[in-house]
């Protein structure tokens, strides 16, 4: 009967991603920063670590998504690229809507075809 009970820790606006996989990540970012914000704590380091990069793509892509994000920097510190800077809106003020992406993509522009298939085409078909 040897319970474990989650440890409550203060919220101090820094999360450290050391400890989790990349795939426990964005609902942990996401909750993080819903706290962070109900606390009314607007200024939030996340730490993700340097290495591949691969951490930091995955809360950079969170961050771009979520409304309550004003802006976000990589660290200009001693840390440097190994942690982000969030600023989130206050609890009371509602975010600015970011533009919706439109469903379909832009029309490509036409494709020419390369020169050698065009002097081909010069030579072996016969124009009418």
């Amino acid at each position: 009967m040897n319970e474990t009970r989650p440890t409550r820790l203060p919220m101090d606006g820094i999360l450290d991603l050391h400890a989790f996989r990349p795939r426990e990540v964005p609902g942990l970012v996401r909750e993080y920063l819903r706290s962070c914000r109900r606390q009314g704590i607007t200024q939030i380091r996340i730490i993700h670590g340097k290495g591949k990069g691969v951490q930091r793509e995955i809360v950079h892509t969170i961050l771009r998504q979520e409304p309550a994000v004003a802006a976000f920097r990589l660290a200009n510190d001693r840390s440097g690229w190994g942690a982000t800077l969030v600023d989130l809106y206050p609890p009371g003020q509602t975010p600015a809507q970011k533009p919706a992406r439109s469903e379909e993509p832009p029309p490509a522009p036409p494709i020419r075809p390369p020169l050698w298939y065009r002097l081909l085409q010069q030579i072996f078909v016969k124009k009418k």
